[in-house]
């Protein structure tokens, strides 16, 4: 298996205009790019540079509805981490042998994501924590 480094870490936000100022204030993070939208989840997102490449990112999800899985973590758990994302060399050969480890997946196969090919491994595998799996060379 070949799982890692750390691409991003995500935190839920009520709302990302109202988060940036703080992140850049405390930290001096900006964002690489402006906030977007991206519809097939149903959240906006905002990807925050840490310094200089190949540093992890900060990812700020914020929900664009009411009924999106973000919106329910939200309400029900309110602001904070959502997940952390690994590179994964070999995308569907690491779902392969997750899977024959006996881990749950939420994605038995790498979907679309913001960055690329991405796939989940559901929180109770691993002690309440969201991960998910980016194909590597596919960061946009």
């Amino acid at each position: 298996m070949s799982i890692g480094p750390i691409h991003h870490v995500a935190i839920v936000v009520r709302s990302i205009d109202e988060a940036l100022p703080r992140y850049a204030t405390l930290f001096g993070w900006a964002p690489e790019a402006e906030p977007f939208v991206f519809a097939s989840q149903r959240v906006r997102l905002c990807f925050l540079s840490t310094g200089p490449h190949p540093a992890a990112r900060i990812e700020l999800v914020e929900p664009t509805d009411g009924d999106s899985g973000v919106a329910r973590f939200l309400a029900a758990r309110g602001e904070g981490l959502h997940h952390v994302c690994l590179v994964a060399d070999d995308l569907p050969s690491e779902l392969a042998a997750l899977a024959a480890a006996e881990a749950e997946l939420i994605d038995r196969e790498p979907r679309p994501g913001a960055h690329g090919h991405v796939a989940f491994i559901h929180p109770r595998t691993l002690n309440g924590v969201l991960w998910e799996l980016l194909a590597s060379g596919e960061d946009a």
